[in-house]
Order: C-alpha cells, then structure tokens, then sequence
C-alpha cells in the first residue's frame, strides 16, 4: 500500500494527559480534512479500540479546543491492549471500519504499544509524542513538557517565600517517572541547592554535605527538587 493509499484513519489519545494534546488533535483532524482523508476519533485510547468505541469527526468537531487542557478524545491506560487477544480485536475493528493508518498521541507506553500493534498486524502508525516527561527519543520536546516545566517553576517559585520566611529545607517532589528533565531543568531554572533525579544515584550523606556547606555559607534555607 504506498501513501496515497490511505483515505481512512483513525486518532487517539493515550496515558497521562499532557497540556498541548488538544491542539495536536486539532493538527491531525484538520490536516486529514485538507487531504481529504476520513477521521475517526477513539475515545479512551486503546481502550477505544478494542471496544469499538469510534466518533467520525471534522473541523467542526475540534472547533475551539486549541487552548483545552487534556484531551476531548479522553484517555486511559489498557491492559487488555497487553494481550495479543485484545490488539486483535483491536486489528478487527480498524478493518471492519476500513482504516488504513493510526495516529497515536502520547508517551512512551503509547509509542511501545504502537511498535508492537505495527509489527504484529502491520497496521501504518504515526506516533505524536505528547507527554510532560520528555523521555521520548528523537524530539527535542515533547507536547507539555515545556508547560509542566514552567508550571513546575512557578510552583517552587512560590515555595520559596514561604522556606526564607521560616527558615526551612523544602523538598519539591515533580512528575517526570524514570526522566529527571523537569526536576533537573525546573531546580536550575528556580537556583534549587539540590537536584535528585532517577539517571543519577544520590547517597543521603552526599544530600547531608550540600545542607552542611550550604549552612557554614550563612544560607538558612534551601529547596530541593
């Protein structure tokens, strides 16, 4: 099947939410709409799949979602879709419908289960990677991750007034799961005196030294994140 071959395809969201996913869709619908190629949105992600669970949609239907937070298609994480029974019936309903081509949107479980819906039923995949973890190779940014790193800013920004007025050690805990890029660049950006992160083992003695330095050079309070 070469590309001019595709005239159906069908959209989804799937896993955390991410700020910008909206707008992704949006991109795809419109996009589909100008290339004359039929849109399908699936709503829960793979979930949406498997339970047939397809909404036709146009310009119309993506009107005014631009600046929405999460995602109009809704999203989940399945694990029938770890099965192989569940990505055939998941196969079996994207042929019922005629469907030449997937657009996933979401992070790296989406990408993982999109690699291995590709190769097993050779169904064509595009994958958008929206997540605010950033652990996707192969984009400099992933959709939200530069809204949760300014939103992670302004938190601990907000923090530290309160650490100076008390004299007391804050420890900012951020999302980001085995990626440290919104820990690491929101504790650089906010002059955090430590950084804790999953690519990098830190010992509790190493965190005590940095408090002690910290301390003999007259700082009476600190973050952590």
């Amino acid at each position: 099947m070469n590309e001019s071959a595709v005239k159906k395809i069908a959209v989804l969201t799937s896993g955390g939410d991410a700020p910008g996913m909206n707008a992704a869709l949006r991109a795809v619908v419109r996009t589909a709409n100008h290339y004359h190629i039929e849109c399908f949105g699936v709503r829960e992600g793979y979930n949406g799949l498997i339970h047939d669970d397809f909404t036709k949609m146009g310009p119309r239907s993506v009107k005014n979602i631009i600046t929405e937070g999460g995602t109009i298609l809704k999203s989940a994480r399945s694990l029938e879709f770890k099965t192989k029974e569940g990505r055939k019936k998941a196969y079996d309903n994207l042929v019922k419908r005629g469907i030449d081509a997937l657009v996933c949107i979401g992070g790296d479980g989406t990408f993982t289960g999109a690699k291995i819906f590709n190769e097993e039923f050779g169904i064509k995949v595009i994958g958008v990677p929206g997540t605010i973890d950033n652990d996707i190779f192969g984009t400099d940014n992933t959709i939200g991750y530069d809204t949760a790193l300014n939103t992670a800013m302004e938190a601990i920004d907000k923090i530290r007034d309160t650490a100076t007025s008390h004299n007391r050690v804050f420890f900012v805990e951020v999302m980001g799961r085995d990626a440290g890029f919104i820990a690491l660049n929101s504790g650089i950006a906010t002059g955090a005196i430590d950084i804790l992160i999953p690519e990098r083992k830190d010992s509790i003695d190493e965190l005590f030294a940095t408090f002690e330095r910290a301390e003999k050079a007259g700082k009476s309070s600190s973050i952590v994140v």
